[in-house]
């Protein structure tokens, strides 16, 4: 898939890309039309270090098992978060960005991953 991309040169045009023929399928290459997967919209800044703004739309994949550094989005207590999971002796949910705190899990607290992100959509006009 990403073979398919045209590459930009930031220089000279090559005069071969004139003749260049490339067809993108963004459902294809995001995955959208599985049944497994959906597409939600970024809110706030705990997630800034990995690259996630506000606004961004993030493809969420509910097939995949989450694994350890995975994004994913996580339900604590009947409340919604996305965070990237940690798996080294317990499950913990770290936020990119020092402002906010880790959530580390006791045995009371129930913790369920609704799907691990696997790509993010992002307008810059």
């Amino acid at each position: 898939m990403l073979e398919d991309i045209p590459v930009i040169i930031c220089g000279f045009p090559s005069p071969a890309e004139d003749y260049e023929e490339h067809q993108l399928d963004f459902n294809s290459y995001l995955g959208t039309g599985k049944p497994s997967v959906y597409a939600l919209r970024a809110s706030g800044l705990s997630m800034i270090g990995a690259g996630i703004l506000p606004d961004d739309i993030l493809i969420v994949d509910r097939a995949i098992a989450p694994f350890h550094r995975a994004i994913v989005v996580a339900c604590i207590d009947d409340e919604f978060t996305l965070k990237r999971l940690l798996l080294d002796g317990q499950a913990v949910l770290h936020a990119e960005n020092g402002s906010y705190p880790d959530m580390l899990f006791g045995n009371l607290q129930e913790l369920v991953i609704f799907g691990v992100v696997t790509g993010i959509v992002r307008k810059i006009l």
